[in-house]
């Protein structure tokens, strides 16, 4: 997959920037449902929101 954004990045900038759009929506749904199986096995608020992880666009707290 990235040597095809790579191709269509050099041959259609602005076509690349949709997929790449859409890869990002999904490692940030991907992170706030990694959050909340977090949240949901014990790990507290605050060690959730300090690990290593892309930033949400939504924020969220564990329940």
């Amino acid at each position: 997959m990235a040597g095809q954004l790579t191709t269509t990045a050099r041959d259609a900038p602005l076509a690349a920037l949709r997929p790449a759009g859409v890869l990002e929506r999904i490692a940030a749904r991907v992170s706030r449902e990694i959050a909340g199986a977090l949240c949901d096995d014990g790990m507290s608020a605050e060690a959730v929101a300090t690990a290593s992880a892309p930033p949400s666009p939504r924020p969220w707290s564990c329940s």
